[in-house]
């Protein structure tokens, strides 16, 4: 199972960091991943001032000459509200710059900022993606496009350049939890990246069945049927230390989120649920965590990635530790 971490480049809970340093230290968070060993970094796309992220192909880029091997990818990247044309060519160049090791994972997003943002009308949610998707990877697997579509220009006998390094760049669907973008991306033979965020890991498995029913009746082999996770979690050397340095950051940004959304304010006993046997949050000492990945691969019938999401208020030096432990005590107790 490959493991990595996602990271939404949060603006620093330390009003002394500035936005520019709080940057540094993420580019040097991933540098470290790659030193330690973990398969992935992701790079979320936010338009909001808690994040820093909204061009997340040039902080991966700048991630790409400090790395050697980790997996560079987006996480995820808002199709919706952009050209496929500039996405592709932003991860084809990326792909150049790292030698491969580019991925982008593409998506409607969790926020809605992007709409009013582009001029984009939320009614069109829906048909946006469904349009922008098959453009993307008609431009994937085509050098020369004849396309036409109701939200862009069509394209006549147009070439897409760069291409990248790899043959076929991968491209990941995110999902979160309607049953029509499991079968889409099963239909597709797309790789999906599930975003559990919350609930029970195992209520998630009738979806995914729909996804590789979905994949199988269109003919797509189980090597293209890769599933992975994007959970929030946290590593430290005790559970007890994970928990209290996690769950505060955890129930501000929550708290906020829910009170925009109309969600009650997050409590401790909810947080605890959830971090659980059968809850989705991943916080605790190596040994847990490790326990917490396997039982979600189990109750999802098998998952090829798992990555975890620790922005919630944390120290650069939190992360960096958590990084090293999931590198080098995470990471081998899950594959042993």
């Amino acid at each position: 199972m490959e493991i990595g971490i996602d990271s939404f480049a949060a603006v620093p809970a330390d009003s002394k960091i500035s936005n520019a340093q709080a940057i540094a230290e993420l580019l040097e968070r991933i540098e470290y991943s790659d030193a330690m060993g973990l398969d992935v970094f992701g790079i979320g796309e936010h338009y909001r001032k808690e994040f820093l992220d909204s061009a997340s192909s040039m902080l991966l880029a700048a991630a790409a000459t400090r790395t050697k091997k980790i997996i560079l990818t987006s996480a995820v990247t808002v199709l919706s509200a952009a050209d496929p044309v500039r996405v592709f060519q932003n991860f084809s160049t990326l792909d150049l710059i790292s030698n491969g090791r580019a991925e982008m994972v593409v998506g409607r997003g969790s926020f809605i900022e992007s709409f009013p943002l582009f001029g984009l009308n939320l009614h069109d949610y829906d048909e946006l993606f469904t349009e922008k998707l098959d453009l993307l990877l008609q431009i994937r697997n085509n050098e020369l496009i004849n396309w036409s579509g109701k939200f862009r220009a069509s394209l006549i006998n147009q070439s897409i350049y760069p291409r990248p390094l790899q043959n076929k760049l991968p491209i990941w669907l995110g999902v979160g939890g309607t049953p029509e973008s499991f079968i889409r991306a099963g239909a597709l033979g797309l790789p999906l990246m599930v975003a559990i965020i919350g609930g029970e890991t195992h209520r998630f498995k009738p979806l995914i069945d729909l996804y590789r029913q979905a994949g199988a009746a269109a003919g797509h082999g189980p090597e293209a049927l890769k599933v992975g996770v994007h959970s929030l979690g946290f590593v430290a050397d005790t559970s007890e230390e994970a928990v209290e340095a996690y769950y505060p950051g955890y129930a501000e940004m929550f708290t906020k989120i829910g009170k925009e959304r109309g969600y009650p304010p997050v409590t401790k006993a909810r947080f605890d649920a959830q971090n659980g046997t059968l809850g989705a949050l991943v916080v605790g000492n190596p040994e847990l965590v490790a326990e917490k990945i396997i039982r979600h691969s189990n109750a999802l019938g098998g998952i090829s990635r798992f990555t975890f999401q620790m922005d919630a208020g944390l120290s650069h030096k939190q992360l960096l530790k958590a990084i090293e432990l999931i590198g080098t005590k995470v990471a081998p107790l899950v594959n042993k």
